[in-house]
């Protein structure tokens, strides 16, 4: 038997709420998630992201490893890598805990989190 997801976050929606100064997402980019299995994948919008998406896989453990992509409304393409770590919060609601890389074009890491709406 396959290790399945104990986490769903199939139709979720998720905000930012903190991020590096080193990163793009801001309070106003907002991220509509979908799961199948453990096969996740999202778009996301806003602030200063025109358009992005992005893909992974969720460990057993609710833990989300992926890559994600986006175009910025200066007209340039970002890239990279991200692991997030899941926090349930008293109101049933989830918080995501993100630690990323840029891969392309820019360089840099931060941290930051998202929560759901």
């Amino acid at each position: 038997m396959k290790n399945v997801p104990i986490w769903s976050y199939h139709g979720k929606e998720f905000r930012s709420i903190s991020n590096s100064n080193t990163g793009e997402v801001s309070e106003d980019t907002t991220f509509f998630y979908q799961q199948n299995g453990s096969v996740i994948s999202a778009s996301y919008q806003g602030g200063n992201i025109r358009e992005g998406n992005l893909l992974g896989r969720v460990e057993p453990d609710g833990t989300i490893r992926m890559s994600y992509q986006h175009w910025n409304n200066d007209d340039e393409f970002r890239a990279g890598v991200c692991t997030s770590t899941p926090e349930l919060l008293p109101n049933g609601k989830i918080r995501l805990h993100e630690s990323w890389e840029w891969t392309s074009g820019i360089e840099g890491c931060g941290e930051s989190i998202v929560e759901e709406v």
